[in-house]
């Protein structure tokens, strides 16, 4: 896998840039570098990437700006960088799209962990290619081409949005539970960040349902974990 991958990162901190872009053809991949957010979006679409790691403080076009921009266009899987105290910062990351995010300082152990993590999960998706297609009322779920309907219009999920679904519409009107969900996510026994996930089933709840404030189709079973029904 690591041989074939292909990654862009984008920081303005050399220290880190240096630091990741080391790490990252250490392990086989191969790696473009930007360090500003319009040459890091430039680059994005000048090119197919396999994942895209992007700091959120950038001069310039901020990393939000760059993946609220990327995200219109593409479902690359975007990893955020993150400073520790920022949790608005990981929060919007995710509501934009990005797939996941690592806090600085970050070891290079668990940037590589994460950045497999989501390689990985690319994989099984690609392998399911021919997958079926699941219909739960109002809700057309299509594993194949990794396109979602809701009540006959097209809603754009990430990746990592449409791997929750994906597995809520395996069980329909069963309970799966967070911790079920997040070992999915990841394709590990590491779960990650729990609150990744609760934001995860916030932003589809504002896509697929028809009232994110009331809940019909994903709700939540206090203490156990979600479920997605038929309506």
């Amino acid at each position: 896998m690591n041989a074939q991958a292909n990654v862009l990162v984008v920081d303005d901190d050399p220290g880190v840039l240096d630091v990741v872009a080391f790490t990252l053809r250490r392990e086989g991949f191969e790696v473009d570098e930007q360090t500003d957010g319009a040459a890091g979006l430039e680059a994005a679409r000048a090119r197919s990437y396999d994942i895209v790691i992007l700091d959120v403080m950038l001069p310039g076009l901020s990393g939000t700006d760059v993946c609220r921009a990327l995200r219109a266009e593409s479902d690359v899987p975007i990893l955020m960088l993150t400073a520790r105290d920022a949790e608005i910062d990981r929060v919007l990351g995710l509501e934009l799209g990005a797939d996941d995010y690592v806090t600085k300082p970050f070891s290079t152990a668990e940037l590589l962990s994460r950045v497999r993590a989501i390689l990985r999960r690319r994989e099984l998706d690609r392998a399911n290619g021919g997958a079926a297609v699941r219909r739960l009322g109002g809700l057309h779920i299509d594993l194949g081409r990794h396109e979602v309907l809701v009540d006959g219009e097209r809603v754009h999920l990430t990746l990592s949005e449409f791997k929750v679904l994906a597995l809520l519409a395996e069980q329909p009107e069963n309970i799966v539970s967070r911790r079920e969900l997040m070992q999915h996510l990841w394709a590990s026994e590491h779960v990650g960040d729990e609150h990744a996930c609760e934001v995860h089933i916030s932003n589809l709840r504002r896509k697929i349902e028809r009232d994110a404030s009331k809940p019909e189709r994903l709700v939540t079973v206090r203490g156990l974990g979600y479920k997605l029904l038929s309506v």
